[in-house]
C-alpha cells in the first residue's frame, strides 16, 4: 500500500508542469491532464472524473480565445478598474465587479466572465476567483 502511495505521489509530482500547462491549453490540455491524474489515482473511474474536472479548470479553449474576446467586445461590457495584476488566481472584489453568463457554445458551465482592465476574464463565481485570463 504505501509503495502505490508513493509511487501515485511520484507521478502526480510529475504531472505538475502539465496542470500548470492546462490554463493556456484550454479545455483539451485540461481534460486531458485531469484524466491522466484521475487514472492514476482513482483507475478507470477516476479517469473519467478527472477528464471532466480538468476540461471545466480548462477554461474557454485556445482556438475559441479570438471569438470570445469578439463576442465580449460586441456585449459593451464595461471594464473594471482593478489595481493589481489581472492573473490566474486573483481574487475580485466583493462589490463594483458585474459577472455576465458564459455562453453555452464555450463549454465552460458554472464560470462567469466579466472585463478586468479592458480584459475579459473567466472567474469562479463563489470565490471571485479568477481561472482564466483571455488575452
Amino acid at each position: 500500500m504505501y509503495k502505490k502511495i508513493l509511487v501515485t505521489s511520484a507521478l502526480l509530482a510529475t504531472l505538475a508542469p502539465a496542470a500548470a500547462f492546462a490554463q493556456s491549453g484550454g479545455a483539451a490540455a485540461g481534460a486531458a491532464t485531469g484524466a491522466v491524474g484521475g487514472a492514476i489515482v482513482g483507475g478507470p473511474v477516476g479517469a473519467a472524473v478527472g477528464g471532466v474536472t480538468g476540461a471545466i479548470v480548462g477554461g474557454i479553449a485556445d482556438q475559441q480565445k479570438p471569438e470570445f474576446r469578439q463576442y465580449v467586445t460586441t456585449q459593451s461590457v464595461p471594464s473594471y478598474t482593478y489595481k493589481e495584476e489581472v492573473r490566474v488566481g486573483a481574487v475580485l472584489p466583493e462589490s463594483g465587479v458585474v459577472y455576465h453568463e458564459v455562453p453555452a457554445q464555450y463549454n465552460v458551465k458554472g464560470y462567469r466572465y466579466t472585463v478586468v482592465n479592458d480584459t475579459p476574464v473567466l472567474v469562479e463565481p463563489s470565490t471571485r476567483k479568477i481561472v482564466q485570463v483571455i488575452r
